[in-house]
């Protein structure tokens, strides 16, 4: 089949989302394989940013991301002594890329590392776009359609969560030059904006409370970091049946300050809030 462009390919992609069936015809497939390739090459994208300081789901790649699966067979590859049986072909050709690799990383084909990309030993999903010069660190998983931007770092143990259904819903999205301290998790399609610096331990889902306290009176968020905002962890009370306790919360402590550049490490950005590191 020859190449299609997005437009054809996203009208195929619509027709056999609405009709499985269609998926024995080789053309269909054929279509499918394209869109996983293009997103391998950072050519397509799950969500992109829409110029207007938001961003923008394209559900119609993440459907062909869902419909790529039942087109595979399971098949057995080695690793050394090591041994997988998956449907998912890797990501190769790593010294083209531009990108490092450390054993036993992994990213899956369909997933996309920009040049200067550092991968420790971590894990990167199909269907997830990783900027330039970023820093997966050791045991960090970067889920299934996350979209993380230029230079960030995110240390080791983080979970950044994959979404792929409900299609409609935005993937995790982590900005520009952000810091995601140690076993961080960051899950169900919240946004990090650029230059936030996210404390060791602190987990953000869309219904965490993420409550700024920097100011006089409390402003709270929910599935939403602002730009350039400081967090830790926290906690907040509420009443239950049994009693009052402590509900996990993030707290943002200040904005990242002018002197501590991209560059710095994340404990030196913490240390600018007298936060114990």
């Amino acid at each position: 089949m020859e190449n299609l462009g997005h437009e054809e390919l996203k009208g195929l992609i619509e027709k056999v989302w609405e009709d499985h069936t269609l998926l024995r015809n080789l053309e269909t497939q054929a279509a499918v394989n394209e869109v996983v390739e293009l997103l391998d090459k950072g050519e397509l994208r799950t969500a992109e940013p829409d110029g207007e300081g938001g961003w923008k789901v394209n559900d119609w790649v993440k459907k062909a991301v869902i419909l790529y699966f039942p087109t595979r067979e399971l098949r057995q590859t080695n690793a050394g002594e090591m041994e997988y049986n998956d449907k998912m072909d890797l990501k190769r050709n790593y010294r083209e890329l531009g990108v490092r690799v450390v054993p036993p990383a992994v990213a899956r084909y369909g997933s996309y590392l920009a040049r200067g990309v550092v991968m420790m030993p971590s894990y990167v999903n199909i269907g997830a776009y990783v900027d330039e010069g970023t820093m997966i660190d050791t045991w960090a998983t970067v889920g299934s359609c996350a979209q993380i931007g230029k230079e960030v770092h995110l240390s080791g143990g983080v979970g950044i969560g994959g979404v792929l259904e409900p299609v409609q819903a935005a993937p995790v999205i982590v900005e520009d030059h952000c810091f995601i301290g140690s076993r961080c998790i960051i899950v169900e399609g919240a946004r990090i904006a650029r230059e936030a610096v996210i404390g060791a331990g602190t987990v953000i889902t869309a219904s965490t409370k993420i409550i700024d306290v920097s100011q006089p009176e409390p402003v709270t968020y929910k599935g939403y970091v602002p730009p350039r905002s400081v967090v830790i962890p926290g906690s907040y009370p509420k009443k239950f049946a049994a009693g009052e306790y402590g509900v996990p919360c993030a707290l943002i402590i200040g904005q990242r300050k002018e002197s501590t550049d991209t560059k710095t490490s994340l404990n030196d950005a913490l240390r600018d809030f007298d936060v114990p590191v």
